[in-house]
């Protein structure tokens, strides 16, 4: 068992038996662990004690983060912003694919692949020339590497984790260099223009699909707006893990709803630490 599977192991617990106030010897012999290591362990990954990490998640604090993360969103928009610049921690550059390439399938492109470890687990990215075009989390990577070929059929596919391990490094941070991460689009309009959407939610932040809907300019789509969230095919960088429900409910991911609310959780510890917050 990997530190990740650890926390999420943890995550799980605590929802079932938060009321319960289970304690730390509790806690820890749950994922085999001596009560010292699994405090630092999740200290170390989190920033926060599990109880605190498990507030996070409540549908009250969510509900009142929502409430939050549009009044600071709303201030920065009216300024002309794309959102509060202080709070990314990424510069996203989206390119989307003409139908000619869609239709191509990949033809005449070279696309480099590796599986990295990463805060939430393992990852595969998939990388072209001009940017990311996949990026999954997984426990089988042979199954998500045959969905990708099959997305890009007659594409050139190098394994070359010396390579990728790159972007990774960029995405989740390892280093406090910054630089820009390009992606690779392939979608229609309306699910381009859902995910451009999402880049513009900062970190430890949250939105509503309604909120979303009314980003593009589509009051009425919050429906086709979760289709189009659930259809992202880049996990994490377009950051389909802070949309949630208007009751502060979290909701459904694509990689797993324990790793969505390990993410959020992590998210609005880091933010608060950070830049504090109120929870």
């Amino acid at each position: 068992m990997n530190d990740y599977d650890r926390i999420e192991k943890t995550i799980r617990y605590l929802e079932k038996h938060f009321q319960e106030q289970p304690a730390l010897e509790e806690m820890a012999r749950l994922v085999n662990l001596s009560q010292f290591h699994f405090q630092r362990l999740f200290q170390k990954w989190a920033g926060v004690s599990p109880k605190q990490f498990i507030q996070y998640l409540t549908a009250r604090h969510a509900k009142q983060r929502l409430l939050e993360s549009r009044s600071v969103l709303e201030a920065a928009y009216d300024a002309g912003l794309s959102g509060p610049g202080r709070l990314h921690d990424l510069m996203v550059s989206v390119e989307a694919m003409t139908p000619g390439e869609v239709k191509a399938k990949g033809k005449g492109m070279k696309i480099e692949w590796g599986v990295h470890p990463t805060p939430f687990g393992n990852i595969l990215v998939a990388v072209t020339p001009r940017g990311i075009c996949g990026l999954s989390f997984t426990e089988n990577p042979k199954k998500v590497l045959a969905e990708f070929k099959d997305q890009w059929s007659q594409a050139e596919w190098i394994k070359k984790p010396a390579s990728t391990i790159k972007i990774i490094h960029q995405i989740f941070r390892i280093g406090s260099r910054k630089e820009e991460v390009k992606v690779l689009l392939k979608g229609t309009e309306f699910q381009i223009k859902v995910w451009e959407a999402l880049l513009k939610i900062p970190t430890g932040f949250v939105q509503s699909y309604q909120d979303v809907a009314q980003a593009i300019k589509k009051p009425k789509a919050s429906r086709a707006v979760g289709t189009a969230i659930g259809q992202n095919s880049v996990a994490y960088l377009i950051p389909c893990h802070r949309v949630i429900r208007e009751t502060g409910i979290l909701g459904d991911y694509r990689w797993g709803s324990s790793r969505k609310k390990a993410m959020l959780g992590w998210e609005a510890a880091k933010a608060q630490t950070k830049i504090g917050i109120s929870s």
